[in-house]
């Protein structure tokens, strides 16, 4: 015979399995609705199922930036290619690369600067030399001067004494022809005075010559700034024109970059900027100050330069720059670029009013950062705009919004 207790047991025990069971069920559910409901703050609508069920972002006034970006150079803004004055023997560099110099008190190198010197003194002795022929010269010109004058007065008193008879013609004529050959030794005296006057004043030339030649063969620095080059070494032959150092002002850089032709006209030096970038690092915007009077007509491409005042880490000379050319700015509204849709041969937005999907025909602009300007257009700041299930939204459909994108 049956016991009845048993069967009360297993009576209790199922009874008790299948409430363990509900409770898990309803625990689920709770669970997928708390994780795959409606955002936190969104209104919560039953759908009717005539609704589209959407997601929606605010449109924005936004400030919409045209831009071009490219790469472009970073160069020192002044520098020097420093080259002897003078051919000769590269003696001693005073300079390592990355060495400060100061602007006329840095001495760089030295150029032959003992054969120079030697120079000088030969140059100094030549004048010296010079100078006395001069006063040489000058010494026998008084002398000649002295006995032409004499000469004069004896031709003169044996000509009063030949008139009276007092002596033959013989007599006289050795007188004239002594006054005709201390006439023209005067000349020649004069013009010896001259003549060493001359190579007076070319040994002073030459002098100063040898002492520039000697000034010359000490080069300074021409600017203020770092020794960015060394192409020459001690013993080595320098001559003009050949540089011996790179010297760069690192104080102020500027950027340099070649933009297509299309975009000549929208640059204007003084009114467009470009913002940089320098090995992933923000240098700043800075204006365009030059642009090519002309466009490269085999490249089709023109230069623009910007100046950057104070850089920073890493904005050196020989980096290079990313840059974006800032051609345009426009402040507007502007809607997220996945809300556009093609309507109609158009652009179009959908935009809630009153739980109903209203199609706007948009003209687009600027579009930056997932975001496209708005020129023309019934959509203001603050209007929710369908950015999520607009493929199957139709013209003042009602709709279900169950969140809202910021």
């Amino acid at each position: 015979m049956a016991d009845p207790q048993g069967k009360s047991n297993k009576l209790i025990w199922w009874a008790a399995g299948i409430i363990v069971v509900v409770v898990a069920l309803l625990t689920g559910v709770r669970l997928v609705r708390a994780l795959y409901g409606p955002a936190e703050g969104a209104a919560e609508e039953t759908p009717t199922p005539s609704d589209v069920v959407v997601r929606v972002t605010s449109a924005e006034s936004r400030v919409f930036l045209r831009r071009l970006g490219l790469q472009g150079t970073l160069e020192a803004e002044t520098f020097a290619n420093v080259s002897p004055r003078i051919p000769g023997t590269i003696e001693a560099i005073h300079v390592e690369e990355g060495d400060a110099v100061e602007a006329g008190r840095t001495v760089l190198f030295e150029i032959d600067r003992l054969k120079l010197e030697k120079a000088v003194q030969l140059r100094c002795l030549d004048q010296t030399v010079a100078a006395c022929g001069v006063r040489q010269a000058e010494a026998n010109l008084e002398k000649v001067r002295a006995d032409f004058h004499k000469a004069e007065l004896d031709l003169r008193r044996f000509e009063r004494l030949f008139e009276n008879k007092a002596v033959t013609a013989d007599a006289l004529e050795q007188q004239q022809s002594r006054h005709a050959q201390l006439k023209a030794a005067l000349k020649l005296a004069r013009a010896n005075v001259d003549l060493t006057t001359e190579q007076h004043k070319q040994a002073q030339t030459a002098l100063e010559i040898a002492e520039k030649d000697l000034a010359d063969a000490v080069v300074a620095a021409p600017i203020t700034g770092v020794v960015a080059m060394r192409f020459q070494e001690p013993g080595e032959t320098g001559s003009p024109g050949v540089p011996v150092l790179r010297i760069e002002d690192v104080s102020t850089v500027r950027v340099s970059a070649f933009l297509p032709g299309e975009y000549y006209g929208q640059v204007q030096p003084g009114r467009t900027r470009v913002r940089l970038s320098v090995g992933g690092r923000e240098a700043g915007d800075w204006p365009i100050y030059y642009r090519s009077p002309t466009i490269n007509p085999r490249l089709r491409t023109f230069e623009i330069r910007a100046r950057v005042d104070a850089p920073g880490p890493g904005v050196v000379p020989g980096a290079v720059a990313r840059i974006e050319v800032l051609l345009e700015e426009r402040e507007g509204p502007g809607v997220p670029s996945v809300a556009v849709q093609q309507r109609g041969g158009g652009d179009v937005v959908f935009v809630v009013r009153d739980s109903r999907a209203q199609e706007v025909p948009v003209t687009l602009g600027i579009e930056e950062d997932d975001w496209v300007e708005v020129v023309e257009g019934d959509v203001a700041a603050g209007e929710s705009i369908v950015t999520m299930g607009q493929e199957r939204v139709e013209d003042g459909l009602r709709v279900t919004i169950t969140g809202e994108d910021r």
